[in-house]
């Protein structure tokens, strides 16, 4: 249970400080969604890891009669299907398939920007952090609430907000608006196929080079600029000054 004063993590730190690979990674990851601190995206994977290792525990259990196991299958989807984070109809291997990018993509400041309400993700967040932001017409000043599906489209400023004023400076122009596209989740598929594709590149590349054949050059080809390799043998037969040629 724990003390009630001094409650548990969240999340799990990485292993290891200093990797340059995961560095880059999670300071993309704060760009791209907004994030204060890399205490979110931890927060984000150790969430996930809960999902994945519950989907591996159910997976074992594959073929089993038991109602706890069926019970406990339909529970985990339709948790994930309600978050949106899954389709309706999905398997437990498409949550092996989820990575952080898919629990952040439904955090309230992303939704916030998506839909329009914000200018940059940065804004989102100050805006959902002082009240200007409300879901269902209750206010939520927590940017990693999580979204259900079917409260995405009930998400809007809150009545009594400044920003109702459709003319007010805060509000994102509608140009900028119009050019916004979603945020783009990788999946592990798509790493994969990457991977393959330069793979294929690569020994297309190499069987190409080793069909081309190399032409030999000949010395009566023309050609002054190659010379036929000498053996090393043979004699500079070159008078040398100051030496008798006739041996006198």
């Amino acid at each position: 249970m724990g003390h009630p004063k001094r409650p548990r993590k969240k999340y799990e730190t990485p292993s290891h400080p200093w990797q340059e690979d995961r560095i880059k990674h999670e300071n993309e990851l704060m760009r791209k969604y907004g994030l204060k601190n890399k205490r979110e995206i931890w927060k984000a994977q150790t969430q996930l890891k809960r999902y994945r290792n519950l989907a591996r525990s159910l997976l074992a259990k594959v073929g089993s009669e038991d109602e706890q196991y069926k019970r406990e299958v339909d529970q985990l989807l339709s948790h994930l299907a309600r978050l949106d984070i899954l389709k309706t109809g999905a398997s437990l291997d498409d949550v092996l398939a989820l990575n952080e990018e898919h629990i952040l993509s439904r955090r309230l400041q992303t939704i916030v920007y998506l839909k329009g309400l914000a200018s940059t993700p940065k804004q989102a967040r100050q805006l959902i952090v002082h009240g200007h932001i409300a879901v269902d017409g209750r206010r939520v000043t927590v940017p990693s609430y999580m979204v259900k599906g079917d409260e995405e489209g009930e998400i809007d400023y809150a009545p009594d907000s400044p920003l109702v004023d459709v003319s007010h400076p805060a509000r994102p122009p509608v140009d900028l608006l119009k050019s916004r596209k979603p945020v783009a989740v990788k999946t592990v598929e798509e790493d994969s196929s990457k991977v393959e594709g330069s793979e294929k590149s690569v020994s297309s590349e190499s069987s190409e080079s080793e069909k081309t054949p190399v032409e030999p050059v000949s010395p009566e080809s023309g050609d002054s600029s190659v010379e036929p390799e000498s053996s090393g043998n043979e004699v500079d037969t070159s008078p040398v000054d100051g030496v008798d040629q006739g041996g006198k």
